[in-house]
């Protein structure tokens, strides 16, 4: 089962979290303001899969992962596609700008699944 951690600038991410529940994920969605900056700490405290930042330049969390603890990151992300583009190639911490939709955190779990199985 795939471990996704979201952290949102703005403290949400509850609907990404419900897409990935849907589609057999376990997600933890990192609460309060500022979350997106602490991505790489959770994901390195869960032992996540993949990272999932948002903020409205769609990438200081990733960024911060990457420097913080190694992860692969692509980040200015603005749609669902470029996600599963991201997945397909590896990548570990994703950021994209606000984007709490459902169908993303569908997407990347099917696409991990897909990948990696």
């Amino acid at each position: 089962m795939v471990k996704i951690v979201i952290a949102d600038r703005m403290g949400k991410g509850q609907k990404v979290a419900k897409g990935v529940e849907n589609a057999g994920g376990e997600v933890y969605v990192v609460p309060g303001m500022g979350a997106d900056m602490r991505l790489g700490d959770e994901m390195k405290k869960r032992n996540a899969d993949i990272g999932i930042s948002f903020c409205g330049s769609g990438g200081a969390g990733a960024i911060t992962a990457k420097n913080k603890y190694g992860y692969s990151e692509r980040h200015s992300m603005r749609s669902v596609q470029e996600g599963i583009t991201a997945i397909e190639d590896g990548i570990q911490a994703l950021g994209f700008g606000f984007m709490d939709k459902e169908e993303l955190g569908t997407k990347l779990v099917e696409t991990y699944n897909r990948v990696h199985s």
